[in-house]
């Protein structure tokens, strides 16, 4: 079956094939059986519903994807994420408050068929069984041409001597922990404490860690304050700036994450100090 997959937004994660599209049907399309419209972010749900309303007459429209907070199905590589990033669990058993998977996945885990890949996205791979955590590692240990990712995001909490080893023999280009909630730091600080041990390095940018900023009673100062703490627990801080449902923004915060997102400019900072 030929399924044309549509998305109201582009990122880095987007497949780029022929039967990729980002706004309406042009005149000269390849031939579809079936139009997937895949959303990934509430606040564009709107426009996902214009674009399924646009695409209708081509073929048989669905619409799908983590902003339906629909249980995920099993991964195919190269459908809905551009080949290389792959998905070997779905859910968290947490249930942070900014964060729509339990919701979606109803605060469990579910480990799916280990497909090749070297971006991991689970949404909590260490929360996984110990057998699935070492099939993971054993996969990306046969990607002999692309160094590991990990920008799904690595829990500080449940990092364990063993998972450290297998990272230490991936050698991941990134591994992307989290400092969202106050009580992330503690264990963010041990996680960069034994990895720094294991033969990690800061200089090597390897070590990162999601900053949740601009939230309810959020400030500045605040935000600051955290990314700083990330630096100093080893970590090279990428500030991820917190939307509503409509996807609303306040424009200095905005500013303010473009700044604490880029690795350059990270650094100038931390130069400066």
């Amino acid at each position: 079956m030929n399924i044309a997959r549509v998305f109201p937004r582009k990122t880095n994660a987007t497949p780029n094939d022929e039967y990729c599209f980002f706004s309406y049907p042009g005149m000269f399309l390849p031939p579809i059986d079936e139009v997937h419209v895949s959303v990934a972010f509430t606040y564009d749900l709107p426009k996902a519903e214009e674009l399924a309303e646009q695409w209708q007459d081509v073929a048989p429209v669905k619409i799908g994807g983590p902003a339906m907070d629909e249980p995920g199905c099993e991964f195919i590589p190269g459908r809905y994420l551009k080949e290389g990033y792959v998905i070997t669990s779905r859910g968290c058993p947490n249930r942070c408050w900014f964060c729509r998977v339990p919701i979606r996945e109803g605060g469990t885990i579910r480990e799916l068929e280990i497909k090749e890949g070297n971006n991991i996205l689970d949404d909590n791979l260490l929360a996984c069984s110990e057998k699935h955590i070492r099939g993971v590692f054993e996969m990306l240990n046969r990607q002999k041409y692309c160094r590991p990712m990990f920008t799904g995001g690595l829990e500080a909490a449940r990092l364990k001597d063993w998972h450290i080893e297998l990272l230490r023999q991936v050698r991941p280009k990134e591994m992307f922990f989290a400092y969202d909630t106050p009580d992330d730091l503690e264990p963010l600080i041990e996680a960069g404490k034994k990895l720094l041990r294991a033969g990690f390095t800061i200089s090597s940018q390897s070590m990162r860690a999601y900053v949740l900023i601009g939230g309810p009673g959020d400030t500045f100062e605040k935000a600051e304050a955290r990314l700083m703490d990330t630096i100093k627990a080893g970590f090279l801080p990428m500030a991820m700036l917190y939307r509503d449902k409509k996807g609303n923004r306040d424009m200095e915060w905005a500013r303010f994450q473009q700044f604490w997102a880029r690795p350059a400019t990270v650094n100038l900072k931390l130069k400066a100090i």
